[in-house]
């Protein structure tokens, strides 16, 4: 469906104003008038994320926003709204943070945005997991796990996000070289509010809600996995060339002991970053977070730092953050996720596929790396082009410019929204109707 069509989907179920009233009403009745709002700048603030990172995004996506926005503290709350939003059949979009990329959160058709952000509680610890409420944020969650000696397993480079959102919206992160991706064993189980109830999946019954915008349902608590905490400290190398830099993060993908994160840079990419001493320019940088006592002499090139102090920093330079900083360099800049052995086998190729490419990899496993290649945005067909040359090369490409949903479990989330959502109401115009 072209961006146009799935528009045209969307502002056809738009609430009338009336039903908004009765809408907001009814709200105030239930959650108390301090947590519904109807002001133009909650409604505005409610209905717009981090897709001005795609230039395509920006200019495709509606300037209206939101109808109602609901503040719940529980899933009791959380359930009322729903079931009161179904039942004047206005549209309901589920928001964490905001932080998503793909305009996941913005409500295509207005209607009803719930902010989870205050159903932050950290509800139970054991060994090896976590249970918390949708709106609790990787910080404290992090930070509760350390206290019983653990430490999340896997978490966004926003730390700030919430638990909820990133599992709705996100994939991978820091700690996915040892702990895979949303889908290989993170979540142990979930509390999902439906307009058809309240539901209560575990183990591989998580997976179309993964990921999934919130059209199947709408993540209302969840168990994650944790891990045995290790002390680390962060480390930054820099080399002449892309081949040394990548031997070198081959290497510390194979240690016996997974590094939290590798992260390797062209050049060209650390020039748009804020000078630091350790980021010297005309050099490709590596970053990583490994044991503490890790012994970095072996990895060749030039090592320009070893400080736990700044692990948190050298985070940021990983995952779209990295995107994030670049852009504030060079507005012009656009990207793509990009993964498979061709980033390193054909990286001059794979750089060359768009205007002036520059190249980001971050580990994603024990096997290699996926990562970004950032490139000049000229216009929608030289990046489509791109993209097209990219796959000819066998490069895996994840598209950020499309708020539509896609990838292998898109059969099985359809097939989930249609049988929690039979009217389409959460987060419409995410989902590509069937043609079937």
């Amino acid at each position: 469906m072209s961006l146009a069509a799935s528009l045209l989907y969307a502002s056809g179920r738009a609430p009338v104003s009336s039903t908004v009233d009765t809408l907001a009403a009814r709200l105030r009745a239930g959650l108390g008038s301090d947590r519904v709002s109807v002001a133009i700048t909650a409604r505005r603030a409610a209905s717009a994320d981090y897709a001005f990172l795609s230039p395509v995004l920006t200019d495709a996506l509606p300037s209206s926003f939101a109808d109602v926005v609901a503040y719940p503290r529980s899933v009791d709350e959380l359930a009322a709204a729903v079931e009161l939003a179904g039942s004047l059949d206005v549209p309901i979009v589920p928001r964490g943070k905001g932080t998503g990329n793909y305009g996941q959160a913005v409500p295509l058709a207005g209607g009803l945005v719930i902010d989870l952000s205050g159903m932050d509680g950290v509800l139970e610890l054991g060994d090896g997991w976590v249970q918390a409420e949708a709106g609790a944020t990787f910080v404290a969650l992090e930070a509760a796990a350390r206290r019983v000696g653990q430490e999340m397993a896997m978490y966004p480079t926003t730390i700030g996000s919430t638990i909820g959102g990133f599992l709705a919206g996100g994939a991978g992160g820091i700690g996915s070289i040892e702990h895979g991706l949303l889908w290989d064993g993170f979540v142990v189980s979930l509390t999902v509010v439906t307009p058809s109830g309240t539901l209560f999946p575990r183990g591989d019954e998580c997976l179309p809600y993964l990921h999934a915008y919130g059209v199947t349902g709408i993540i209302a608590s969840a168990t994650v996995k944790l891990a045995p905490m290790r002390e680390r400290t962060g480390v930054v190398a820099s080399y002449e060339t892309f081949e040394a830099a990548v031997a070198a993060g081959k290497a510390l993908l194979a240690l016996e002991s997974a590094p939290r994160m590798v992260s390797i840079d062209d050049p060209s990419l650390v020039s748009l970053y804020a000078p630091e001493d350790w980021l010297p320019p005309g050099r490709y940088s590596l970053r990583a977070l490994v044991d503490k006592g890790f012994d970095p002499s072996g990895l060749g090139g030039r090592v320009e730092l070893v400080s736990s102090e700044a692990m948190g920093h050298l985070t940021t330079l990983a995952f779209n953050h990295v995107t994030l900083r670049a852009k504030k360099a060079r507005p012009d800049l656009c990207h793509l996720q990009v993964g498979g052995a061709a980033l390193v086998s054909q990286a001059d190729a794979v750089r060359a596929a768009l205007p002036g490419g520059l190249l980001h990899l971050d580990g994603m496993g024990r096997d290699g790396f996926g990562g970004l290649l950032l490139s000049e945005f000229r216009d929608t067909a030289t990046l489509y082009e791109g993209v097209a040359h990219l796959r000819g090369l066998g490069v895996f490409v994840v598209d950020p410019h499309t708020w539509m949903l896609g990838g292998p479990a898109l059969a099985d989330i359809r097939a989930t929204a249609q049988a929690n959502d039979p009217k389409g109401l959460l987060n419409p115009g995410k989902l590509v109707p069937s043609t079937s």
